[in-house]
């Protein structure tokens, strides 16, 4: 269904962040869409993959980006390491649901940048070329966005991605519910 200019506006305008459920409901997680102008409903649900991603409605539609953009957060390069490290088997399980739903995934890392990565400061064992050699095969083998950024500014940018996602979504004038 192509949907007209003035409907995708609102229903941009009524865009649901949804988290997942496993994301903990702490001041920091406030935090977070408190300097989002204006400030975002926000709606807890389970997920299959990723932490955060959107919904809508649009006439009589509901639509969601639930299996077709989410974000990974998390919270520093340390904890992405160990999810590259130890906890790779879970982590990578929940990287193929999301492949396999033909999703694409942004992983968004807070107080991280590429320079930090190569440069091996965080703290882990993970050797940075191996860190980095894991990165860049994801980024292949699963659609993934890295995305780094500092914490304060991390709600908004989960905000615009997924306004532009659900905008793009709503141009096409696909429909998924």
């Amino acid at each position: 269904m192509k949907y007209s200019h003035f409907e995708v506006d609102k229903a941009l305008d009524e865009m649901r962040i949804i988290a997942d459920t496993r994301e903990q409901d702490t001041a920091a997680f406030r935090k977070r869409f408190a300097a989002c102008v204006p400030s975002p409903e926000i709606s807890r649900r389970k997920l299959d993959f990723g932490d955060y991603t959107a919904d809508t409605t649009i006439g009589n539609d509901f639509i969601s980006l639930a299996e077709i953009a989410v974000i990974e957060r998390k919270m520093s390069l340390d904890e992405l390491a160990m999810c590259f490290g130890r906890e790779r088997g879970r982590f990578e399980r929940e990287f193929l649901r999301a492949k396999l739903a033909g999703a694409k995934i942004y992983l968004l890392v807070e107080n991280a940048s590429w320079e930090n990565l190569l440069a091996g400061k965080y703290r882990s064992k993970l050797p940075p070329k191996a860190f980095a050699a894991s990165l860049a095969a994801w980024t292949a083998r699963y659609d993934l966005v890295p995305v780094f950024c500092k914490a304060e500014i991390s709600g908004r940018i989960i905000a615009l991605i997924l306004r532009y996602e659900l905008r793009n979504f709503l141009e096409r004038g696909e429909n998924n519910g």
